[in-house]
């Protein structure tokens, strides 16, 4: 590492002396695993870690094997690709059998087992995805220059950019998402290659496109790089709804966030990629096979109208509080009036009506609505005042 600056370090950083990761070197043995990837990139870069992943030479079985000697817990989330998780006080640890390719087809990938950590490298996407730090002296390998990267914030691909896409076309997705998290300096050949391959992504499974997307819009300012996918054609194969008013829209929003002090909402910027129109929402959640939640969110805030900021808690009264926060956001108010308030209870019921001699069906429905249209547009007053507007909807009746 001598000749890199970073903000923080390994030997610093407190997660490599957790209980529960030394518990899990000393049954694997210190020299057979390296921990890899997110919690030694992320360290460098002085971030939070949470995740910590590990890489080894022993065989799945072997690892179970010997985590039960030790006491561990296992659990075999993905043993078909080599990957066992042990359970540990302070989290769970992810453990995977060095691999190497065999054979891709762009949405998947055949692996055999390998005992070479330089093969295991390269099979991963970024070169800041593949430093590996020994668990006891915290000294890192690194074999593609992944550390000189870092240092610059550059995303590069491991070897030629065009092969490792063809290899796996979601890379596209995740260089952009990378580079919108780390990166500063542009890597021109990679550039090239996500906007050249662009189409394959068609390829992919609509969950993981939707994911990473997701992810990508959830950073705290990826507006550049949205921008760039947009201007390359990449965005147009994701979502070509997007215009260049949409892109800048979201760009604005982020702004919006930032000055009025709401976090990152990944929907509310995917809704200001998209013109303001719930077919078109139902069309894209139904694309991207969104969850009933996430298609509810984003219709709803494509609902978004001018009028929508003249009366900002009667929107909150009928679509809630997120949605109206999204619509209020996305028109340029600061939503405050609706930020944190408690949505009150109409507190008419049907019941009510009835007693006071209308026959139970449409009849009542209809004072019911008419009634409570007038309290919502009156600034939701007290009961007192719900009995004065229903004495003169009877009235007229």
């Amino acid at each position: 590492m001598s000749g890199h600056d970073f903000p923080g370090s390994l030997e610093d950083a407190s997660w490599p002396r957790r209980d529960g990761l030394r518990l899990l070197t000393g049954a694997l043995g210190a020299d057979n695993i390296r921990w890899v990837g997110g919690a030694v990139r992320d360290t460098l870069l002085g971030s939070e870690v949470s995740d910590v992943d590990c890489a080894t030479t022993h065989l799945p079985d072997a690892v179970i094997d010997k985590c039960r000697e030790a006491g561990i817990r296992t659990v075999p989330t993905g043993i078909d690709h080599g990957t066992i998780t042990a359970i540990l006080e302070d989290g769970p640890v992810e453990i995977t059998t060095l691999r190497h390719d065999v054979s891709t087809d762009g949405r998947r990938a055949t692996v055999a087992f390998a005992s070479d950590w330089r093969d295991d490298a390269a099979r991963r996407d970024f070169t800041i995805n593949a430093l590996y730090a020994h668990p006891e002296t915290l000294e890192i390998t690194d074999y593609f220059g992944g550390l000189d990267d870092l240092a610059v914030r550059r995303v590069r691909f491991i070897g030629d950019p065009r092969e490792r896409i063809a290899e796996d076309h979601l890379r596209i997705l995740r260089y952009y998402r990378f580079q919108a998290r780390f990166g500063a300096e542009l890597d021109h050949e990679a550039e090239e290659a996500c906007a050249d391959l662009a189409d394959t992504i068609k390829g992919l499974s609509r969950e993981r496109v939707a994911d990473e997307l997701l992810k990508l819009l959830a950073l705290p300012d990826p507006g550049d790089t949205v921008e760039r996918m947009f201007n390359r054609a990449v965005l147009r194969v994701i979502l070509p709804e997007t215009a260049l008013p949409h892109v800048e829209l979201m760009r604005d929003v982020i702004e919006r966030e930032r000055s009025f002090g709401y976090p990152p909402d990944p929907l509310r910027r995917l809704a200001a990629l998209l013109p303001p129109s719930p077919d078109v929402a139902e069309i894209v959640a139904a694309r991207l096979r969104l969850s009933k939640a996430q298609r509810s969110v984003l219709v709803g805030t494509a609902k978004r109208l001018e009028t929508d900021r003249d009366h900002p808690k009667a929107l909150a009264y009928e679509e809630g509080t997120d949605i109206a926060v999204h619509r209020l956001l996305l028109l340029g108010d600061d939503a405050s009036a609706v930020r944190g308030w408690d949505v009150p209870s109409f507190p008419l019921k049907g019941g009510t009506i009835v007693a006071r001699g209308v026959d139970a069906g449409p009849e009542v429905a209809r004072i019911l609505r008419a009634v409570e249209r007038r309290w919502v547009a009156e600034g939701f007053p007290g009961e007192e005042r719900v009995g004065q507007l229903l004495d003169e909807e009877l009235s007229a009746a």
